[in-house]
């Protein structure tokens, strides 16, 4: 049976893909298909690093960050890909968190080493995240994201019954690449083990590690369905790693580290949670002390700080205000960018004083741009973005407020937007300006007891008790004996 004519494209562009692009996985040893090379992969990590670095910020501790390279480099010698131009980094930021770029850049927040309680726990998440790079996880969920696009144009195109489906298709392929991303997770945790092991450390210590992650999230209320998660349940990781590590120890006999003191030790001192002077929030009102501005913060909004941006937004997500420093010189430039920019159509535009800084208000609306082989979609409003903008000159910066949500209810919040906008001003006040963080501090037990009882003695509130049990990754009835080393929080 002959194959139409007007489908010849789709089949000669995936036989494009599947005939030079066949290479076996460094990892599992498999032939698979992979759309980017290693050079391309690598290339990929440089990028992107300044873009992570400049929104995220490095974390300046020369002992943590040396511990890291050393540890990273040994990891990455008896890895599947040593030939990798490595890169290990501590972000400056409170989040738990460790992720990996391709090409051999890996990352890990001041927050995950916080709450990291010896060097096996680090090890373990360290050979995961290079894991990530060896399996070469991005590569192939790109390749799968394409090939399962290319699948569904294939599809429609041939049965006009499947084209009537093909929304409810899409939304079936982004399920199956959440089931890729967690296949690369279990994977990635296995690999973890088997590294993590390698260079002489005990991998069930990997994870106990789940079980902090997994405390974490039920505390932060998390409940989303497992189907839904890019990541597989901490629970069930925590039972699935212990029984690797167990299998891996059974197999290969010795002596596997754990340095608990040690690691301590090495974190005594480590920021934890936000850094004031990054900025933070106070009775509704974000304090910025190093660059010395405050504005109000709508109440019971939510706020998230980095050293890029500052975005506040209630919870029902449909509008938001977005804070940023606007890249130029002047008003009258810093408005043109920002139309340029956001591609804005502005509705109205002002000159005014803001607290003795001069200020440009526009009111805009974002030009929706057609995708290209799609029929315009008509604007209404209801589906198109409404803007205030404010861009007042401070202290040799010109900063950018931006109050967003949808034209049909702009109206009803651009007081909203007002209020934060127009109420930025300098920040004088020495107990903001001079706020200090909190950081980890590690004491000794002065005696036996229950751990409860030892971070009553130390000093600590009840009211933190769940919070110090995380970071320490104990319960209220562990027992703690004389002289043991444990984390508390204080400044």
């Amino acid at each position: 049976m002959k194959t139409p004519l007007r489908f010849h494209w789709i089949f000669l562009f995936i036989g494009t893909i599947f005939l030079p692009s066949c290479s076996r996985n460094p990892v599992t040893g498999k032939r698979e298909i992979i759309l980017m090379s290693t050079d391309q992969e690598i290339a990929l990590g440089q990028q992107s690093h300044p873009s992570i670095v400049a929104s995220m910020g490095l974390y300046e501790d020369k002992k943590l960050q040396s511990f890291i390279t050393e540890k990273g480099m040994a990891m990455a010698k008896i890895s599947h890909r040593p030939d990798l131009p490595y890169q290990f980094n501590i972000i400056d930021s409170p989040v738990v968190n460790a992720f990996a770029v391709p090409g051999g850049y890996v990352y890990f927040t001041r927050g995950i080493m916080a709450h990291f309680n010896n060097e096996a726990e680090f090890a373990g998440v360290l050979g995961h995240e290079i894991g990530h790079v060896t399996a070469r996880h991005s590569a192939r969920q790109q390749t799968s994201q394409i090939l399962g696009t290319v699948g569904l144009i294939a599809g429609m195109a041939i049965s006009p019954k499947f084209a009537q489906f093909g929304e409810q298709a899409m939304q079936g392929l982004q399920m199956l690449m959440l089931s890729y991303s967690r296949a690369h997770e279990s994977e990635s945790d296995k690999i973890g083990v088997e590294y993590s092991s390698k260079v002489g450390y005990d991998a069930h210590q990997m994870a106990n590690f789940f079980g902090t992650i997994k405390r974490i999230s039920d505390n932060a209320g998390q409940s989303i369905p497992n189907i839904m998660s890019t990541h597989p349940d901490p629970g069930d990781r925590f039972n699935n790693v212990h029984a690797m590590a167990k299998d891996w120890q059974d197999k290969n006999a010795g002596n596997y580290a754990v340095n608990r003191d040690s690691y301590l030790q090495m974190i005594n001192g480590i920021i934890y949670g936000e850094d004031p002077k990054q900025g933070f929030v106070e009775n509704n009102v974000f304090y910025h002390p190093e660059l010395r501005f405050q504005f109000p913060v709508p109440a019971e909004w939510q706020t998230q700080n980095s050293p890029a941006q500052v975005v506040l937004a209630p919870k029902d997500g449909k509008s938001g205000i977005l804070f940023n420093v606007a890249e130029s010189k002047t008003l009258d430039s810093a408005a043109q960018n920002v139309v340029k920019q956001y591609n804005f159509k502005v509705l109205e535009s002002t000159k005014k004083t803001i607290h003795g800084n001069p200020a440009i208000v526009m009111i805009s609306q974002q030009i929706q741009q057609q995708q290209q082989g799609q029929a315009q979609q008509p604007q209404t409003p209801a589906n198109t973005v409404q803007v205030g903008t404010w861009l007042i000159q401070y202290n040799g910066l010109i900063y950018a407020i931006h109050g967003l949500s949808t034209a049909d209810v702009f109206a009803s919040l651009y007081p909203t937007f007002k209020n934060t906008a127009e109420n930025f001003r300098s920040l004088s006040d020495p107990d903001k300006l001079n706020r200090k963080p909190e950081r980890i501090l590690v004491k000794s037990a002065p005696r036996n007891g229950t751990f409860k009882e030892i971070m009553n003695t130390l000093g600590m509130p009840d009211k933190r008790l769940e919070e110090l049990g995380v970071v320490n990754s104990m319960k209220a009835d562990t027992p703690i004996q004389k002289g043991m080393l444990l984390k508390v929080i204080g400044k």
